[in-house]
């Protein structure tokens, strides 16, 4: 007689933040399927909002509440600990507010399907009456569930899956912007490909670790290489490809070609969500793997995210300064702040509390960084000329002349990025080089003097970052402007409440920082489930 099967368990309430955003994603389907055309709009905003804001009450209530898992959930493949809690609510918060510029008309194509510049475009545009593409909400949705997940990932396996649920919606919406077609297909289409090749060596990473541990478990993998030859050359070349597909999802250097093209092709509501939560769940991911999975492989990883730092700041840094567009220019900027994240991953050496001092340097970061740049690309979409959004950097001329206003809001963010005392983004970045150096100086620590090399680094490529940031505050504040310069939109309320909110996070967090770094504090000090 067959022994009974052991039903699986289920931590639903662990699990209800995620649940919530993916079971809204599949009503938000059938509402798509079912619900008359000039209706949906009008179910879906408040859906996705609703759930956006339900899931983050959750996670609030969990935290609160102390309701930590110590053990990983769903059979052992989801961890809900202090680090992934914390990242979830970043996350819900950045696509909330990101969800209310999505609502604004104007920036989605009115049909996908028609040719860019043909008469069913135009006919398309012609009989639009604002509800413009809602299928957007439950693509957003099913990539924040994805968002989620990724870092939370316990196994291998489901940060694959993970990977695919938060790339797969990205890819579609990079190509539906309203203007600028021919960019913005291309823009999905070099997404789609490159994130397909680095999903493809993602998988063939997983496939030749669990040749070697015979396990896709972080923890196993970890024991595996406890127990066994941590230099095996099956393990060593597969978490090599696993580390191209990570560093390939936050742009690092020498997997950033992406990033220029698709930021400035996409919708820019889209491109906030994505510079913002993406990112945010990539490097979750990315401090998932490499300090549960590579616990016992630190020598061998750290020299290799030494060299993939440094390049990144570097490449981030210069090659923004030679960018004319404006979104571009932010790409690599968003560049340049990977790398100074990953400061704080290599920042890993030493006891458990030092660990978590790092850790929690890095959601801090995470945090001020990603709701500045949701309150930037909210500022891009107001500047407009006939075509569309002003993009070149030369049509910014004498804009602080024309707006004082957004152009002072704009430039306190370009401020806050470059890393400036009194902003959140300068507390930011003292607490990752801070974390660094304190890493580098624990006793036989072989990698001591390197630490302190990367963060001079990081302290140039800061300085030169802060050239081109400066570069637009001077041409906006200290040029003429053109006669036939961009107009300045009316924003919608949902606009202003992005742009007031990233400011007050910005200025407070900077001139306070003790409240978020606290949180931060308390959910790094759980570390990561093992």
């Amino acid at each position: 007689m067959n022994p009974a099967i052991e039903a699986p368990t289920i931590e639903y309430g662990t699990l209800a933040p995620l649940l919530i955003i993916f079971g809204a994603a599949c009503i938000g389907v059938l509402v798509e399927a079912f619900a008359p055309r000039y209706l949906r709009k009008s179910i879906h905003v408040p859906l996705t909002l609703l759930s956006l804001a339900g899931a983050f009450a959750l996670v609030l209530v969990q935290t609160v509440r102390g309701q930590v898992s110590t053990t990983a959930s769903a059979m052992g493949a989801v961890a809900v600990d202090g680090p992934a809690l914390f990242i979830w609510g970043i996350i819900l918060v950045l696509s909330f507010v990101c969800v209310l510029l999505i609502n604004d008309e104007g920036h989605f194509v009115a049909s996908a399907a028609a040719v860019p510049g043909s008469a069913d475009e135009e006919e398309a545009e012609a009989h639009d009456n604002g509800t413009g593409h809602t299928e957007v909400y439950p693509l957003v949705l099913f990539a924040v569930g994805g968002m989620l997940l990724f870092p939370a990932s316990h196994d291998l396996l489901m940060m694959f899956v993970a990977l695919e649920v938060m790339s797969l919606p990205l890819y579609l919406l990079c190509g539906l912007a309203r203007r600028r077609r021919l960019l913005s297909q291309e823009a999905s289409m070099k997404y789609f490909l490159l994130g397909a090749f680095s999903s493809a060596f993602f998988l063939y990473g997983t496939a030749m670790v669990y040749g070697f541990a015979g396990t896709v478990s972080l923890p196993g993998i970890n024991q595996a290489m406890a127990a066994g030859n941590a230099l095996d050359p099956l393990l060593l070349i597969g978490f090599a490809l696993l580390g191209v597909g990570l560093l390939f999802k936050i742009g690092a250097a020498p997997f950033q070609a992406w990033k220029p093209d698709v930021y400035q092709g996409a919708p820019t509501p889209i491109t906030a969500l994505m510079a913002s939560g993406t990112l945010v769940a990539a490097v979750g991911a990315v401090l998932r793997v490499f300090w549960v999975g590579l616990g016992n492989l630190d020598w061998e990883w750290r020299p290799v995210i030494w060299v993939v730092a440094a390049l990144t700041m570097v490449v981030g840094s210069i090659l923004a300064i030679t960018q004319t567009e404006i979104k571009r220019m932010l790409a690599y900027s968003s560049i340049a702040h990977a790398g100074f994240l990953l400061v704080g991953v290599m920042a890993t050496y030493g006891s458990a509390q030092q660990n978590s001092g790092s850790l929690k340097a890095i959601l801090f970061y995470l945090a001020v960084y990603g709701i500045t740049t949701v309150g930037a690309f909210a500022v891009l979409t107001l500047v407009r000329d006939p075509g569309g959004e002003a993009g070149h950097l030369s049509r910014w001329a004498g804009l602080g002349k024309r707006a004082p206003v957004l152009s002072g809001v704009f430039a306190f963010f370009l401020l806050a990025f470059a890393g400036i005392p009194l902003t959140s983004g300068f507390m930011g970045k003292y607490a990752v080089f801070a974390a660094a150096l304190n890493s580098g100086t624990q006793p036989g620590d072989s990698m001591g003097g390197w630490m302190a090399g990367l963060v001079v680094l990081g302290v140039v490529a800061s300085a030169i970052a802060a050239f081109f940031y400066v570069r637009v505050i001077v041409l906006m504040f200290f040029s003429e402007p053109a006669a036939d310069g961009p107009a300045v939109a009316a924003p919608s309320m949902g606009t202003v409440a992005v742009i007031a909110v990233s400011l007050l996070v910005t200025v407070g967090v900077g001139l306070y920082p003790e409240s978020v770094l606290g949180v931060a504090n308390d959910a790094a000090s759980s570390l990561f489930i093992r």
